[in-house]
């Protein structure tokens, strides 16, 4: 019903042509709507198409692109980043020649729009200039680089001015400083307001099977290849596409560093995975890292929260393919689409609110409305030593298993953080899981620590999912069992990798503390006032042994044979201040545990 729907709205404001030739000189202007080529575009000498207003051009053809002609296709796109900060692009348009097919590109073909239809070709600065402008419009060639199936981030290949860019390749490029006032198409829009850098791409446009190379746990910078948007649902789940293990990775940046040194940076990737062809699927905002001098990745960071849709690749966006297996992928004119920027599913690193439902603005379209049926899903937030966030999502998917599955699991691309929490797939970490829902399942975290770290987890978003199904944090150190869907968990954890002591859980186990009747036959209390442990047994239980444990797991107190004492009570005055687990074990070889804060500050 969904593609029913988005055929209806598609024809609504499309304008079909088979084929279309543009004589000498000859111009198009399309303005606020879709132009459909079944087959070739031919611009011939100083011939020109512009798509104005929104306008997106679409082709038919299934195989090799026949564009040809020297004349160019123009369309804008407006980037978000300053002069200190990248955006990821991938261009609609190659170099214009009487050739046909698709061309190479470069950033010589960016312009500065004057008019609606008039443009000033960009200065192109030198790699020793490191700051672009935006009126007039300067690029500064030193931040053009591209990433071709690299097994590291070292690998990434300079382009600067140089028309090298094949079509499907992706490349970086910082913004501008300044403001331009000039609204070309009179929409109130101006060419750059501030960080917001309108460029004016002019070429031939791309059109039919554009491909990629992709190595297995490489990464390749893609993106977009049209002048349409990109269905990138349909791309990544695409059955020719599986190299790409459905997944797509988006730079972002923290804007408020104005600096163009490493040591400087803040980034990172945000994880999009499709689950299927019609939702909106699941998407992690990158988790910021910063780095040295030599790249390493600093102990601090933040997550960016921002969190955009990206159902629809608007024109021009760029993304990382981090493939699972050796091949190619291939963008197709079937993964084009007709969507709107700003409408809420189709967004140039743009944070809108969400939406459940996606309403055309044109007349022609307001009485039709797509529904959209959000995956089932909720966010864990874990709050690394009060300083920086790592947001995982878990999504709840019939068709998932256990495994590795494409388009829903995510790779964690951040993984070189040295305090982190992710999910555990097939010895990897992940950022997004997607599992079939079952109230028994435990789903295990990995925890890896490099210094005493403290981990604070909760639960700050609840998508599509049963209210009233209970979401638990376990920790298998005390067998205790936290609810971070109404609070908390905060725990310090010593240095090491945890592969499975936290899990997320639907059901409580907990055998204290949670109202169970062996909660109420046992209770274990911290007198930090008297520097004592205590513990009441009302139901005379049988206690065999006691066990106090720090943080590293090491026994600091024990005894046997308790017997059945309705008290004990165990001196802490001579143990350092800390957290610690006390353990009782009845004779029935039940155990009873609780945390415990020591606290010998006043003595």
């Amino acid at each position: 019903m969904k593609k029913t729907t988005l055929l209806i709205l598609i024809l609504a404001t499309t304008k079909c042509i088979s084929q279309i030739y543009f004589s000498p000189n000859a111009s198009m202007y399309v303005k606020n709507e879709v132009l459909y080529v079944q087959q070739n575009i031919n611009l011939d000498a100083t011939s020109n198409l512009y798509l104005r207003n929104n306008s997106q051009l679409l082709q038919g053809s299934a195989g090799t692109s026949t564009n040809l002609g020297t004349g160019t296709l123009s369309v804008y796109q407006e980037g978000t980043s300053d002069n200190f900060d990248y955006n990821y692009w991938c261009s609609p348009v190659g170099n214009a020649s009487a050739t046909p097919g698709n061309e190479n590109f470069g950033i010589t073909m960016l312009s500065r729009p004057t008019n609606s239809t008039a443009s000033t070709t960009a200065t192109i600065l030198v790699a020793t200039n490191s700051n672009g402008t935006s009126n007039p419009l300067a690029i500064a060639s030193k931040w053009i680089y591209k990433l071709i199936n690299a097994n590291n981030y070292s690998q990434w290949l300079f382009v600067g001015g140089a028309t090298t860019l094949a079509p499907g390749e992706g490349f970086s490029m910082k913004g501008t400083s300044g403001t331009d006032a000039v609204d070309p198409e009179g929409t109130g829009v101006t060419n750059n307001p501030g960080s917001a850098q309108r460029y004016d791409f002019r070429g031939k446009p791309n059109d039919g099977n554009i491909s990629i190379t992709l190595g297995i746990n490489n990464a390749t910078l893609t993106g977009n290849p049209y002048p349409s948007a990109l269905h990138l649902n349909a791309f990544l789940l695409d059955a020719s596409n599986t190299a790409t293990g459905g997944v797509a990775y988006f730079w972002q940046q923290d804007k408020t560093v104005n600096s163009h040194t490493l040591i400087s940076y803040k980034g990172g990737y945000g994880s999009y995975s499709p689950v299927d062809l019609v939702s909106p699927g699941v998407y992690v905002p990158a988790f910021f890292s910063s780095y040295n001098a030599d790249g390493s990745v600093n102990n601090t960071g933040s997550s960016s929260g921002i969190v955009i849709n990206r159902q629809y690749s608007p024109i021009g966006q760029g993304f990382v393919i981090s493939a699972t297996a050796n091949g190619t992928a291939t963008f197709k004119n079937s993964h084009r689409i007709f969507m709107k920027e700003g409408s809420g599913s189709s967004q140039f690193e743009r944070q809108t609110p969400k939406e459940k439902t996606v309403q055309k603005e044109d007349s022609a379209e307001a009485a039709t409305e797509e529904v959209v049926e959000e995956v089932p899903h909720f966010k864990l937030n874990t709050i690394i030593n009060n300083e920086f966030t790592r947001q995982l999502a878990l999504a709840f998917v019939p068709q998932a298993t256990d495994g590795i599955d494409i388009g829903i699991d995510a790779l964690n691309m951040d993984d070189s953080v040295p305090n982190d929490v992710t999910f555990w797939l097939e010895n990897g970490s992940y950022v997004i899981q997607g599992v079939n829902f079952d109230e028994t399942k435990k789903i295990a975290l990995t925890a890896k620590v490099a210094t005493n770290t403290t981990f604070k987890f909760y639960i700050p978003e609840v998508v599509n999912f049963d209210n009233s199904q209970m979401i638990y944090l376990y920790d298998a150190l005390d067998n205790s069992y936290h609810d971070i869907k109404n609070g908390t968990y905060e725990v310090a954890v010593a240095p090491g990798v945890y592969p499975d002591r936290f899990k997320i859980t639907f059901k409580s186990e907990q055998t204290l503390g949670t109202g169970s009747q062996t909660s109420k036959k046992f209770f274990i209390i911290q007198d930090n006032a008297n520097s004592k442990l205590k513990a009441e047994n009302p139901n005379n239980l049988a206690i065999k042994s006691f066990k106090l444990y720090d943080v590293l797991g090491k026994a600091v107190l024990s005894k046997k044979d308790l017997g059945t004492d309705e008290n004990f009570t165990f001196s802490t005055s001579g143990l350092s201040n800390g957290i610690y687990i006390a353990e009782f074990l009845t004779t029935n070889n039940e155990r009873l545990t609780e945390k415990v804060v020591i606290s010998n500050s006043g003595k």
